[in-house]
């Protein structure tokens, strides 16, 4: 890695709030409204994101509730693409997919709009974070089940102890994350 890689990554891991115990004792929660009130942290970390696919075409960028909504608006507008919003059961107003995915005790159920992704289409997945990965996973099928093709997951943070990110990418789908914090 050369120096201004590692300036990059020491520059918005510094703008990552670490809140401990939260939201329950043991656990460092990784605050990313820190990383995203600072402007030149924010436009650093969506330059980074979006560098391996400038010039590609991407047709859309799809973005988990809820901070994927920021992130994933912010990198549509820098490819030219257009936006879909990946959401909890219940949230959408209209004809909705859905996949259930695993917790750590028990399933959820996300959706996106039935028309929201045209077969073929090139779609990047975006979220602030990956830990365990059930989110990303579910989401990644849910693209798939509407003929996706999922180029690529990216997440500013990746928790490599939890295995997300490797699951992902055992699912064919290549991750790219900023920055590692070890723990969960």
């Amino acid at each position: 890695m050369n120096a201004l890689a590692q300036d990059l990554i020491h520059d918005l891991k510094a703008s990552v709030r670490t809140i401990p115990d939260y939201p329950k004792p043991g656990i460092m929660f990784r605050d990313i409204t820190t990383l995203l009130g600072d402007p030149r942290s924010f436009r650093r970390a969506i330059d980074e994101l979006v560098h391996p696919w400038a010039g590609s075409k991407i047709d859309k960028v799809a973005g988990i509730e809820a901070r994927g909504f920021i992130i994933g608006g912010a990198i549509a507008h820098q490819v030219s693409s257009g936006f879909v919003p990946i959401r909890k059961k219940g949230k959408l107003p209209h004809a909705c997919v859905s996949m259930s995915y695993a917790l750590e005790y028990g399933t959820d159920i996300i959706e996106m709009h039935v028309d929201a992704i045209t077969p073929g289409e090139r779609v990047i997945l975006v979220d602030d974070l990956i830990a365990t990965g059930g989110t990303a996973e579910g989401a990644v099928k849910l693209l798939r089940q509407t003929g996706a093709e999922v180029v690529a997951a990216c997440f500013i943070i990746d928790l490599p102890d939890l295995g997300g990110a490797a699951k992902i990418r055992s699912m064919g789908v290549p991750v790219r994350t900023l920055m590692e914090f070890g723990g969960h």
